[in-house]
């Protein structure tokens, strides 16, 4: 029993972090952000004696360690040192959560004294028992209040933790608890208005008090005497609240007025070893040419039908077209560069002009790609530009707008580390070298940062100013939130996201990467364009779903089993918002997890504001009558 007893705490810690990870791809079960945190907090809470602190971070880093090794094994496609070491690193947080929780975050600390048990005669006892009496009446309440406090900071403290992850080394924000909800639309709403980290306080939060409450009605079921939870009672208030705030938003609120965008994504599923594809140039020219044309015969093939079928029915009415106003491929999609000098000169490849030409030969259409783009310099003055000794090189979204040959360019300011970027590369080859060993293919150098700090503006005759302005994200970038509130903050409209989930194969990669997005169209209440080497390609509303409510469909590129595995393309449209408001989120960022993290540090530094749990008031009633 002694093994057990010490065994016990560590072995529902590493449970807690596997049910935790059951939220995520590829297993989708939501229900675990509750479940999988009370193992937890009862491991924290209830161990570690007079080596509480060290106990609990060792716990909580256990406990991480088996939520981050289950949730990154995508990154083991690349590399299995890679996957590794960040889930090691990462499960620090956990680690710093279990340090808080089981010291000042405890609420079942004992008490460092007891209060001396005096004699006395009848007076006294009859005084002491109405003493009892009267405190009774107010102890349910002060109770509640004291399970209420210590359910705050431990949610605050999570959150914050959350939020500097996301920042914290570049960031890696994440599976925040809070991206549990990113298929259950009403709950998720919340994130407008204190983002997703915000939203990882409500489980912390609820599931910290049910668990005091819990042990709570244990003791007083034996005692003989329950009081009245208010506890509980203002947890489930929290809880209601939130459904309701998100009904009101998916259901009672007015849809904003907003213009039509019509897009095609075409997405290959082209295979690749690490940054390697594994097709020849040429057929990847030749699988986007095919797969964008076979879509537009496709969608003039059902306007011939319906204008057929118009004018058989005789009906005055004029017919829907299906036209796209864009076509998007994903990033990186063509293997050419663009380069550029300091004069503003541009030059593409005459395949990648002669691929556009193709799907677009009239220039009506608006192209949107990704591609690597290089400074460049002309070595012969009537000669190609060539790439710049030392010059910088960018991995970059480019648009090429209706009847215009020259490209619109956003060059990625948020580079992936050990993917895009390696820090002191030059300094340190050895980082090179562990890099080629755990990607099994040469180190190409490192891409720079963009500086754009305006958003890309894309004419659009329907539109009331007659452009539509973007929030460019490429890749991982549509999940930095923090990088794209300065484009929404000068006026952005339409969030667009190119990516290509193909160095991770067919892993639970690419599903936990769109989790991740469509919170990004929540918390700033604009919709999302993404389109995908390997998926997910889709539409997001404003709400963070593929739903088109105009058409009741879902815009999401999916095989006849429902994998986003696949080549295809998807035609949707996009509602691009007139009026562009600023969400709470939008003008503030993540300041309720700061706040969070704030309010659990001056509880941390100043001591507990309630002295720790020890003798129940059975006791001491106990001890006034004898």
């Amino acid at each position: 029993m002694g093994v057990m007893q010490r065994i016990w705490p560590w072995f529902i810690a590493l449970l807690s972090g596997a049910m935790l990870a059951l939220c995520h791809a590829p297993f989708n079960m939501p229900v675990m952000v509750w479940l999988g945190l009370a193992p937890l907090l009862v491991s924290l809470w209830g161990g570690g004696g007079k080596r509480r602190k060290l106990y609990g971070f060792g716990v909580g880093y256990l406990s991480g360690l088996s939520f981050w090794l289950i949730n990154l094994k995508w990154i083991s496609e690349v590399g299995v040192t890679g996957w590794l070491s960040v889930a090691f690193f990462l499960a620090l947080y956990f680690a710093f959560w279990g340090l808080f929780a089981a010291g000042a975050g405890n609420p079942w600390m004992e008490r460092s004294a007891r209060t001396e048990r005096t004699e006395g005669g009848i007076a006294e006892k009859i005084k002491a028992r109405m003493s009892v009496q009267k405190e009774r009446r107010g102890r349910s309440v002060a109770e509640s209040k004291r399970v209420l406090k210590f359910a705050a900071v431990n949610g605050c403290w999570w959150c914050g933790l959350e939020w500097v992850r996301g920042w914290l080394l570049t960031g890696f924000g994440w599976n925040g608890l809070g991206v549990a909800f990113h298929d259950q639309p009403i709950l998720a709403q919340g994130a407008d208005l204190v983002g997703v980290t915000g939203l990882s306080f409500l489980p912390v939060f609820v599931m910290a008090v049910i668990v005091q409450v819990g042990r709570g009605l244990h003791r007083e079921v034996k005692s003989g005497r329950l009081r009245a939870h208010w506890d509980f009672g203002a947890a489930m208030a929290l809880l209601t609240l939130f459904f309701l705030y998100g009904i009101w938003k998916l259901h009672g609120e007015k849809p904003a007025d907003s213009v039509p965008l019509n897009v095609l994504m075409v997405q290959l599923n082209i295979p690749q070893e690490a940054s390697q594809k594994l097709w020849e140039p040429e057929e990847i020219y030749r699988g986007y040419e095919e797969e964008t044309l076979k879509a537009l015969e496709e969608l003039n093939r059902r306007n011939e039908e319906r204008g057929k079928e118009a004018m058989e029915a005789g009906s005055p009415e004029a017919v829907h077209l299906d036209v796209p106003d864009w076509i998007v491929w994903p990033e990186s999609a063509l293997p050419d560069v663009l380069y550029y000098t300091d004069s503003e000169e541009q030059e593409l490849g005459r395949r990648t002009l002669a691929a556009l030409n193709e799907v677009n030969p009239r220039g009506q259409v608006t192209m949107v790609f990704g591609l690597l783009e290089y400074e460049g310099e002309r070595t012969i003055p009537v000669g190609p530009l060539t790439r710049k000794e030392n010059g910088k090189a960018y991995n970059s979204l480019l648009a090429m707008p209706t009847g215009r040959k020259d490209c619109l360019t956003y060059r990625k300011q948020h580079l992936v580390l050990f993917g895009e970027t390696i820090p002191y590369v030059d300094q340190f080859r050895i980082l090179q070298w562990l890099w080629e060993k755990s990607a099994g293919t040469q180190y190409g150098g490192s891409f720079s940062a963009g500086d754009q700090g305006e958003p890309m503006r894309i004419p659009h005759a329907p539109s009331r100013t007659g452009e539509i302005v973007l929030v460019p994200t490429i890749c991982f970038e549509d999940t930095v939130a923090r990088k794209m509130r300065k484009f929404v903050k000068k006026g952005g409209q339409l969030i667009v996201n190119v990516t290509n989930d193909g160095w991770f194969k067919e892993s639970e990669g690419a599903a936990q990467h769109f989790a991740n997005a469509k919170f990004r169209s929540i918390e700033l209440r604009r919709p999302t364009i993404r389109c995908a080497n390997t998926g997910v390609s889709a539409v997001i509303n404003s709400y963070g779903t593929v739903l088109d409510r105009e058409k009741n469909e879902e815009r999401k590129l999916v095989d006849d089993s429902g994998s986003h595995l696949t080549r295809g393309w998807l035609y949707a449209t996009a509602h691009v918002p007139v009026e562009v408001p600023l969400t709470l989120y939008a003008r503030f960022g993540d300041w309720f997890a700061v706040l969070g993290l704030l309010v659990a540090l001056v509880w941390w530094i100043t001591g507990r504001k309630d002295p720790p749990e020890g003798r129940g008031e059975e006791d001491r009633f106990r001890e006034a009558c004898p």
